[in-house]
């Protein structure tokens, strides 16, 4: 049977490649594919290495990418929105230099030289992977179907980009992200065309090897999980097309096929995906700038942590400082007294002002009072999670209290206020409970670490606060008032410190350094995920160079990356023109097209032949698929957005760019690109031959498309320094914010 399918694959073969120029053969031999895919990559790697020491200062994001690294260098602990995969190989690369981590990449235009940084071979990392994904995206077109020509075609459209370029030779994300996305394609293409060879050995390597690059670029960048979503689209198609029983499949062969998707797609990636993490928690173990953003039990697992270092069980009659967790305020009262008529015509309880202050002060000082019998020593004065207490405020001997009287600025929420010690009769008035997040009822009370909501025990409010000020009356201090949602995430408190104790232990400081605690390591990741997910969301303050999705595949932007006045440098993230506007061309090129056949179908007639219509349905599909799903969801995100962002889909396009041009200079393909199988009912073959149509049209193109790079080269590379008027010659568009151009003074007739 195997003899049989490869005697007619051979007959075919002949016939078919007798049929096609000479010059399309000769360009489609292996040696001169390899010769081609040589070439590309060697001018790849020339263009992103030229003078990649240029300049020798922090550049953009290389701020936080570079300091990342650092960090995992020294080994302290950071917060990032992205995962950690292409922040650790900056470490690893800054670490194989011989850089010690204690450059700090304060501000943009810091000097590396200066600093003695070993900043060049941290930025061979991305400029290695940017080169590499040339022959990766030459080698898609070519697993693909696709010719040599129509190979080079979109390898060149990502060979000759400037914003490609730019974002390779910087110490930043993208370079890693979109490398390891083409990978992931690659091996998703490889894994389709076994489709006749289901669970051989080699099907089952392709399966894998697209789960573990699709994990790697889920792990370089939190938005690689739009690569998690193509392919996730992509698998449900193909088994929705198993489940068809036209095609003579049982459920048992359908569910063999779900399970080792599941485990090559979710179950292998998922793995590969903590293991970044799991890395990325045994390097940082010691406290760093991230601390503050993560739980206090996370932060005891720090060594030199603060919470570790001075966090002690709180006892009842200790007497304490409680800061806001959001504000970092203190709980605060003083003699002064709430006018007894607000702004708005209100009345007050004209009773003692509790407000939120910013600096340590004696009348921050409250006591912990009891509300139950105590033994004299031991374990039963701790306090302890739902007790309930009173706060004494130790300078004018009052006790915390809230009621049901409007609060000064906020008429839905209670007023807080203070009551004699000495007078009992609102004596539940001055009942609260103490919610400690995240703990159970005899988890102890604890300074710096326990995180707690004071919960009022009548009216059932929560001691709050924001960051509207209060009116002269009250020195311009916080409010703090009741929130009626007792469970209210903002109203987060924690004692700041302990100004007196009777504990054995002492006050914070008086005793010897503890050993860092630990917690599961999917607790960590569970809580770091959360945050990395609710602070991308937030990332919504305005910036000079951010821009909406609608403008980046026409680069009506780009970013200012770094400037030197002195010299009139500087580096702007834009794209190739040519190559950019082509790929929008070939998008709306493409929608025509398969707009047009399925009028044509639907009428019965039939204007492509079937192997190319099964081309542009399935691999240029594929390819449009890919795009979408890395640029629309751009445009329901509220945060900042840059042109950036648009790499991957970019990519995308010079994909889907080449097939559109394949089918437009000729509609013959390599057909069938699949490997054949056993059982596989054996159709006629042809091969793509475009001519010499192919070569001059690519070779032309090229050409532009390289002129259009080197004439943007200064703002690419940062160097030399342009004078206002060409600065001005530069900016082809007139919505790009180049510096120092030149101030166009208007003719007078």
């Amino acid at each position: 049977m195997l003899l049989a399918i490869a005697v007619f694959n051979v007959q075919c073969f002949l016939v078919m490649q007798n049929s096609r120029s000479a010059f399309e053969r000769v360009l489609d031999t292996p040696p001169a594919s390899a010769a081609m895919v040589g070439v590309l990559t060697a001018i790849a790697f020339a263009l992103r290495f030229y003078k990649i020491n240029q300049p020798d200062q922090v550049v953009f994001d290389e701020v936080h990418f570079g300091k990342f690294a650092s960090f995992y260098i020294t080994r302290e602990y950071y917060f990032d929105v992205h995962p950690p995969f292409a922040k650790l190989l900056f470490g690893l690369a800054g670490w194989f230099v011989g850089f010690d981590g204690h450059f700090t990449f304060e501000s943009i235009g810091d000097n590396y030289t200066d600093n003695h940084v070993p900043y060049v071979g941290m930025r061979a990392l991305p400029a290695i992977l940017g080169s590499l994904t040339i022959p990766v995206v030459y080698a898609i077109m070519k697993e693909t179907g696709y010719s040599t020509i129509i190979a080079a075609f979109s390898a060149c459209i990502i060979l000759f980009d400037n914003a490609h370029i730019a974002q390779s030779r910087l110490i930043l994300l993208d370079a890693t992200l979109i490398f390891f996305m083409s990978l992931t394609i690659y091996s998703y293409v490889r894994f389709r065309k076994l489709r006749y060879w289901e669970f051989t050995v080699e099907w089952w390597s392709w399966l894998i090897a697209t789960g573990f690059f699709m994990a790697c670029t889920w792990g370089a960048k939190v938005n690689g999980i739009l690569t998690v979503a193509t392919i996730g689209i992509a698998v449900l198609v193909d088994l929705w097309d198993i489940l068809d029983h036209k095609k003579g499949f049982t459920m048992e062969h359908f569910w063999k096929h779900f399970m080792a998707r599941a485990i090559g797609l979710i179950v292998v990636p998922f793995i590969i995906y903590l293991s970044f993490f799991y890395v990325h928690f045994a390097v940082l173990t010691r406290s760093g700038t991230g601390d503050s953003f993560m739980s206090p039990a996370f932060q005891e697992t720090l060594i030199g942590n603060e919470l570790l270092m001075n966090s002690q069980e709180l006892r009842y009659y200790d007497v304490v400082t409680m800061k806001h967790k959001d504000t970092k305020v203190y709980l605060h009262s003083h003699p002064d007294r709430y006018p007894l008529q607000y702004d708005d015509g209100r009345i007050s309880s004209q009773g003692q002002q509790v407000t939120g202050y910013g600096h340590d002060d004696i009348n921050n000082h409250w006591q912990i009072i009891p509300t139950k019998a105590l033994p004299e020593a031991g374990r039963g004065r701790v306090v302890h999670h739902e007790d309930a207490i009173q706060l004494l405020h130790v300078n004018t001997q009052t006790l915390l209290l809230t009621h049901d009287v409007a609060s000064p600025l906020m008429p839905t929420n209670q007023e807080f206020t203070t009551w004699s010690k000495d007078d009992h009769s609102r004596y539940n008035d001055t009942l609260f409970y103490l919610n400690i997040i995240d703990a159970d009822s005899e988890d102890p009370w604890k300074s710096k670490s326990s995180y707690f909501r004071l919960v009022h025990g009548t009216t059932r409010v929560t001691m709050w606060t924001h960051s509207k000020q209060l009116p002269e009356w009250a020195f311009k201090q916080q409010e703090i008032n009741g929130n009626k949602n007792p469970t209210e995430k903002s109203a987060t408190w924690f004692v700041d410190q302990v100004i007196s104790t009777d504990s054995p232990e002492g006050l914070p400081g008086d005793h010897v350094p503890k050993e860092p605690k630990k917690i599961s390591f999917f607790k960590k990741f569970a809580e770091l995920q959360l945050l990395m997910l609710q602070h991308n969301a937030g990332l919504t303050s305005s910036h000079p160079y951010a821009s909406g999705p609608i403008n980046w595949p026409f680069l009506i932007s780009g970013i200012s990356f770094w400037t030197e006045n002195d010299a009139q440098k500087q580096i702007y993230l834009i794209g190739n023109i040519v190559g950019w506007w082509t790929c929008v061309i070939a998008l709306s090129i493409y929608v025509g097209i398969m707009g047009a056949d399925l009028l044509a179908r639907r009428r019965g007639i039939e204007p492509i032949p079937e192997a190319a219509r099964g081309r542009l349905w399935n691999s240029a599909g594929f390819f449009l698929l890919i795009w979408a799903v890395h640029y629309l969801p751009f445009f329901l995100m509220s945060r900042q957005l840059f042109i950036h962002h648009y790499l991957p889909s970019h990519l995308a396009s010079a994909l889907l760019a080449g097939s559109v041009l394949s089918f437009v200079l000729s509609d013959t393909v390599n057909y069938p690109i699949s490997i054949v199988g056993r059982w596989t009912k054996m159709r006629k073959s042809e091969y793509a031959d475009l001519g010499m149509k192919g070569p001059v049209v690519v070779g032309v193109f090229t050409f532009v498309l390289f002129l259009m790079f080197l004439y943007m080269t200064p703002l690419t590379y940062g160097t030399p320094g342009l004078d206002g008027e060409t600065v001005n010659a530069k900016r082809l568009l007139s919505s790009w914010t180049l510096h120092f151009a030149a101030k166009e003074i208007a003719e007078v007739s």
